[in-house]
């Protein structure tokens, strides 16, 4: 006999089918392979006393505070540990149990969904002489030697901007900001690049974004998270994408001082909030994208957690698009100046495509795409 112990398999149900296991067997095993951690806050003490022994009598376990058993406060947070399967019982049995439980039941089923996306390398282009990294900027004929660079490199999307939106940044008149966009979209179009890649527009202003859409661009990138009713129309006339990033305030004003008591929670709660607006206006959920956006409006813990956590959002059945390209935040980890950032990017994005992101935006297209596939190759 001779045994060893197996890492992480991304596709269980192809492992098993591998192994020779049956069909049925295979739905059935597969969903005890994984094992998901849930945070539940402030849930009512009778509710955790109960949820705690239903858990132990299926094989899964609740992680609560000491106090809990003897009811020394009204309400307690705890950690749910349990398997799919366990997941899928306890989404049953806990809807017909008093203390919030309900909720608790609707709240795991949430999670239970297994839509899929193909992941996607979304590089960028910003057409301003404002944006953070140096190496990102182009104008005009430059910006479209570029665009057949990062194309040849194996970019899925590239997304393309002509206002810059770091910390600080000055604002730029409507005017002026379709002066710069409307020439390399001019170009993208006489020479029907956007039949050969996507092209994503990073901008909330409607007018750009309109001639952008008319030059074939498939996705808007909303730095303002479909704040503008008119740019959720914009997507739904265009049959386009809509990008909806989370950010606390504005560029202007969004490092000064950023403040969550969840940051997990309050995302997830602005994307409810959001996505439950695109909706009502007509735009079809696999029309959205959702980007938590790191840097903008978050302190160094915050962007941890959300890239930590970003599982959490897989709720929402949106593709995840997580950004962290040569940001502060690596600097904040380990003093780096942006031109050398590249290392801790790749390990950022790689963290967060194990946790569920479908879409990666960078500066460098290459380097991530050689790092995702071997990545891919070893899941």
């Amino acid at each position: 006999m001779q045994l060893y112990r197996l890492g992480e398999m991304r596709d269980k149900k192809e492992a098993l089918r591998a192994l020779g296991v049956e069909g049925g067997g295979i739905s059935i095993i597969s969903k005890k392979m994984s094992l998901y951690y849930f945070m539940i806050k402030a849930l009512r003490t009778p509710a955790v006393n109960i949820l705690k022994q239903d858990a132990l009598s299926i094989g899964a376990e609740l992680a609560v505070p000491s106090g809990a058993i003897t009811c020394e406060k009204a309400y307690f947070d705890c950690i749910l540990i349990a398997n799919r399967k366990q997941v899928e019982v306890l989404s049953h049995k806990e809807r017909v149990q008093p203390f919030g439980l309900k909720a608790v039941a609707e709240a795991l089923s949430t999670f239970l969904s297994e839509l899929t996306f193909p992941l996607r390398i979304m590089g960028v282009i910003n057409a301003n002489d404002d944006s953070f990294y140096r190496g990102s900027r182009y104008l005009a004929q430059d910006a479209i030697g570029e665009i057949e660079k990062m194309a040849e490199e194996g970019a899925d999307v590239i997304d393309i901007g002509a206002v810059s939106s770091r910390p600080g940044a000055t604002t730029v008149s409507e005017a002026e900001e379709l002066a710069r966009i409307r020439p390399i979209c001019d170009m993208i179009r006489e020479r029907k690049l956007h039949e050969k890649i996507c092209f994503s527009i990073d901008s909330y202003t409607p007018s750009v974004l309109s001639y952008a859409l008319e030059c074939g661009f498939g996705i808007i990138n909303d730095i303002t998270g479909a704040q503008d009713e008119r740019v959720i129309s914009l997507a739904k006339t265009y049959d386009a994408q809509l990008c909806i990033m989370h950010m606390q305030g504005s560029p202007e004003t969004m490092q000064l001082d950023p403040h969550y008591e969840d940051v997990v929670l309050e995302v997830g709660a602005f994307f409810e909030e959001r996505i439950a607006k695109c909706l009502a206006l007509g735009l079809k959920r696999e029309q959205l994208i959702l980007d938590v956006g790191i840097g903008f409006g978050k302190r160094l813990e915050d962007n941890i957690a959300l890239i930590r956590n970003l599982s959490h959002f897989q709720k929402f059945g949106c593709e995840l698009l997580v950004g962290a390209s040569r940001k502060s935040m690596i600097d904040h980890i380990v003093s780096t100046p942006t031109e050398a950032r590249l290392p801790g990017t790749l390990a950022i994005h790689l963290h967060a495509v194990s946790q569920g992101a479908h879409m990666i935006r960078c500066h460098d297209v290459k380097a991530h795409r050689q790092a995702l596939t071997v990545y891919e190759a070893l899941r």
